[in-house]
């Protein structure tokens, strides 16, 4: 075999401790994988007296990850600190400058820096691995970025936050609401104690920017992406789906179309017999739509720490070997500029839940406003007591509205119509349906 490569670990959270102790355990066959030993030399963290339980022996370090990336002791780093600036992107840019190519899990980073990094990067003759980055151990980077090759991909879309999917699993299977999911899944490490940047959908949103990148050839766009959350989605909402024949997921969908690159990231309907559909807990699960694979659909472990740390050492493994290819799939130089398609383009059916007060004439009013706007509607369901009795309700009622196929634009019309006529109570709650 060939000499060591040499790989310095700048960041020994969950992840981070995990790569040094798979590397340590498995060296001798990830040496045989990637046809050189592969081999620990320095690490940075903040705290250097905590014990980790790691084996440290002969390792250097560093408290200042820049000065890591720059050391003669390594010759790859993995920046494992997370955070689109500061130190992981002065870390990043250290790495690049001093010639030594880059494995990170950092999703944040590449989504608002990832065009420069890489075309940083392709300069030097050094390569970005980000397997980590996407899906935590799903190999979804590789196969988008090399795997492809052959198809125009038109649509990629997936649960991409197991954290999100955990808690909708959760609230379905058990009829609980969204307070005590997220307390129950802050409870088991699955969310954060500020759980916002998952359950608002901004994880999502930024493991969606990198893989529009990857499978349209644009710049990361993370700033045209509409994002929704999970917050407002209810038990009620998770049974209606249900009865209707659908489940809801918090999805990160990307579609090439005639009015652009449409991206969006919020709660969507699916046909609770399609493979997406099907998939509960932590788990995330990506299909990728191309001309000549059809629909392949990947699922497995979002995040943990050996899942994740699975993905980070893939990519040393390929870098260890020689294999260079362009971080984005195509050469940084020759990323277009992301065209984005407005939101009110969007094209398809809706669930909306309108909180309706029992008066004559609210429900032909509601229906009045979105024949106007052009709307068909599939279906009409209502809970509570039927608008012909003889008494109105104090009460609002709950009206489920389906509709056919229809744009963005003309729904939120019709909405807005509906709420200045004074028939409904609240906002109303809208789920975009996702076709199989």
């Amino acid at each position: 075999m060939t000499e060591s490569l040499r790989v310095g670990v700048a960041g020994l959270g969950t992840v981070g401790a995990s790569v040094v102790r798979i590397l340590a355990a498995k060296a001798d066959e990830i040496a045989e994988r990637a046809g050189r030993p592969i081999v620990v030399t320095a690490v940075s963290a903040r705290d250097k007296g905590r014990d980790r339980g790691l084996p440290l022996e002969g390792v250097a370090w560093h408290m200042d990850p820049s000065q890591l990336a720059r050391s003669q002791d390594v010759d790859l780093v993995v920046e494992l600190i997370g955070g689109a600036n500061g130190a992981a992107k002065a870390c990043v840019e250290s790495a690049i400058e001093a010639g030594r190519s880059v494995v990170t899990a950092n999703k944040a980073l590449l989504a608002k820096h990832g065009a420069a990094l890489a075309r940083a990067a392709e300069a030097a003759g050094v390569a970005i691995g980000f397997e980590a980055a996407v899906a935590g151990g799903v190999p979804v980077v590789k196969i988008l970025r090399e795997g492809l090759s052959a198809n125009r991909v038109t649509r990629v879309f997936g649960i991409l936050n197991g954290t999100c999917n955990y808690i909708l699993t959760r609230m379905e299977k058990e009829r609980l609401a969204f307070a005590d999911c997220l307390a129950e899944a802050q409870r088991l490490g699955y969310a954060e104690a500020d759980p916002t940047f998952d359950v608002g959908g901004f994880d999502t949103a930024h493991k969606l920017a990198l893989l529009a990148t990857l499978a349209f050839g644009v710049e990361p766009d993370p700033d045209g992406i509409y994002v929704e959350g999970i917050a407002s989605i209810t038990p009620f909402d998770l049974a209606m789906a249900e009865e209707l024949g659908y489940r809801v997921k918090l999805l990160g969908v990307a579609t090439r179309s005639d009015a652009g690159i449409e991206l969006r990231v919020h709660p969507s309907m699916l046909p609770k017999d399609s493979a997406i559909a099907r998939v509960d807990g932590v788990t995330n699960a990506v299909e990728i739509d191309g001309d000549a694979v059809g629909a392949l659909v990947l699922a497995g472990p979002g995040a943990g720490g050996d899942a994740t740390a699975s993905a980070v050492i893939a990519d040393i493994v390929d870098i260890a070997r020689g294999l260079s290819v362009p971080t984005f799939g195509v050469p940084a130089t020759r990323l277009a500029a992301p065209s984005r398609a407005p939101m009110g383009t969007h094209e398809g059916g809706y669930y909306i839940r309108l909180s309706v007060i029992d008066r004559p004439g609210a429900a032909a009013a509601i229906a009045t406003r979105m024949a106007e706007q052009g709307i068909s509607l599939k279906s009409i369901v209502q809970r509570g007591r039927e608008f012909d009795n003889d008494r109105p309700s104090p009460e609002p009622v709950a009206v489920v509205l389906i509709t056919y196929a229809t744009n963005e634009a003309a729904l939120r019309r019709a909405l807005d119509a509906i709420e200045a006529d004074g028939h409904i109570d609240g906002a109303p709650q809208v789920i975009r349906i996702e076709k199989r």
